[in-house]
Parts: structure tokens; C-alpha cells; sequence
């Protein structure tokens, strides 16, 4: 079990790696690495409703709770940003 200091270098080394990974990336593939980005969301899904059936205690289940929350939000909240974005590519018809 990872405990205390180091779950927040983890954390923090993560945070660090995605900003530096993200900010290279030019401005033309962002739309793709949404799509891709939208999978591992779906993961996160998964992966905070498992930890929130392993809770035990009225705090973890509090803390799953929101964890499942905030991980559809960011999912459900990534495919509509990604439409959007592939809605400006597509061309406009007069007859519309």
C-alpha cells in the first residue's frame, strides 16, 4: 500500500509529466489527443468505481462517491468538448 509522502511525489510527479507532455503538443493535434484522452477518462471511471465498492467507512465512501462524480463529469464533459471541436472542421452548406 502506497501511504503519506510518497502517493503526493507520485502525484506530483504525474502532474508535472502531463503539464510538460501537454504543453508540447502543437495546437493541430489537441482534437486527436482529446479523443484519445476521453479512453483514459472512461479508465478513470473504472477505476473510481472500483475504489468506491472496496470503501469501507462512511468517509471513503464519501470520497469514492465523488471521486465516480468527478471522473463522469470529466469523461461525459470531454466527448462534448471533442464534438465541438470537430463540428468547426466540418464545412458549411448555404442550404442549412
Amino acid at each position: 500500500m502506497i501511504e503519506g509522502f510518497v502517493a503526493l511525489y507520485i502525484v506530483m510527479l504525474a502532474a508535472f509529466t502531463g503539464y510538460e507532455i501537454i504543453g508540447r503538443v502543437p495546437s493541430i493535434l489537441h482534437t486527436p489527443l482529446m479523443s484519445g484522452s476521453n479512453f483514459i477518462h472512461g479508465i478513470v471511471l473504472v477505476g473510481a468505481m472500483v475504489a468506491l465498492g472496496e470503501a469501507q467507512g462512511f468517509l471513503g465512501q464519501l470520497i469514492g462517491f465523488i471521486g465516480v462524480i468527478l471522473a463522469a463529469g470529466n469523461a461525459a464533459g470531454g466527448y462534448v468538448v471533442t464534438e465541438r471541436m470537430l463540428e468547426m472542421f466540418k464545412s458549411s452548406k448555404e442550404g442549412k
